[in-house]
């Protein structure tokens, strides 16, 4: 396994910034964040920039597992469920643009919705999900579709569920077992479940129980990032743990997030040492 970070916590920083900050601290890959508000938003991105973000990974020889490229699946009016789905098919694009070594990073997205629809909109989700793959696998692009607390797949079981029903070898999971944390799932139960099926995943931290949670800087909650990284191991995933700061921590009127990146970068790197685990591997 490596370690990577989301530039979800850098909206911001300029990308030089946060790619020579990431790769100074050590880390092995970064998610690159191309939602609105960001940095490096999708629209921003002409074919000169896409080019030069290429070059300035590799100058500081950082891998691109993945794009975050959340976009609500779920929209009730179906044109602006058009316009999200034409955004995600753009990041997909970008994907292939930002191909390396591996292939295509893997587009991140959550469904949207909340986990009382799931019964009445499933075929819904499931008919809009299979679109969606149909266009990555033309491209040769991983959907990692993020369970989401809140959201309308909230539980591994719904995930597990709904790649099923999909039927595509092009959706698979975005595992951030914070969700599953805070709603009282151990790490053995949600990793069991989901580590065969992810293609990427975040960490953070966090404490108390859904929906009086909080999302924390990995460091500062009670996650077991030892117990976590071994379980991963002992499930067979050998991807990218990628650490991520919510917007709960960003709404704090002293965040940094250099140094939140600091901070995370000292925190999981030490759990890998104790937890036996060599990144060069």
């Amino acid at each position: 396994m490596k370690l990577g970070y989301s530039t979800w916590g850098m909206p911001t920083v300029p990308v030089d910034i946060a790619l020579a900050h990431l790769a100074g601290l050590g880390f092995d890959g970064v998610e690159l964040t191309v939602i609105p508000g960001y940095s490096t938003e999708l629209t921003s991105l002409t074919k000169s920039e896409r080019r030069r973000i290429l070059k300035l990974l590799k100058k500081h020889n950082l891998a691109l597992p993945a794009i975050a490229g959340h976009t609500d699946l779920m929209a009730d009016d179906p044109k602006t469920h058009t316009t999200n789905l034409k955004r995600l098919q753009r990041t997909i694009d970008l994907a292939v643009d930002w191909a390396g070594p591996d292939g295509p990073p893997a587009i991140d997205t959550t469904a949207g919705s909340s986990p009382d629809a799931w019964e009445s909109r499933k075929s819904q989700l499931v008919e809009r999900t299979q679109e969606l793959a149909e266009y990555a696998q033309a491209k040769g692009v991983m959907i990692a579709m993020e369970p989401h607390v809140g959201s309308i797949i909230d539980t591994p079981q719904k995930m597990v569920e709904l790649i099923e029903l999909v039927g595509l070898p092009t959706v698979k999971v975005n595992f951030d077992i914070s969700h599953f944390n805070v709603m009282g799932y151990s790490i053995e139960e949600s990793v069991s479940a989901l580590a065969q099926h992810a293609v990427h995943t975040h960490v953070k931290d966090e404490t108390g129980r859904a929906p009086n949670h909080q999302f924390l800087i990995p460091g500062e909650g009670v996650f077991d990032y030892v117990a976590y990284l071994q379980s991963m191991q002992c499930h067979g995933y050998t991807g990218y743990i990628s650490a991520e700061v919510s917007v709960m921590v960003q709404r704090r009127p002293t965040y940094d997030p250099l140094d939140a990146a600091t901070q995370t970068y000292a925190t999981l790197s030490k759990a890998f040492d104790v937890a036996g685990i060599d990144r060069r591997d």
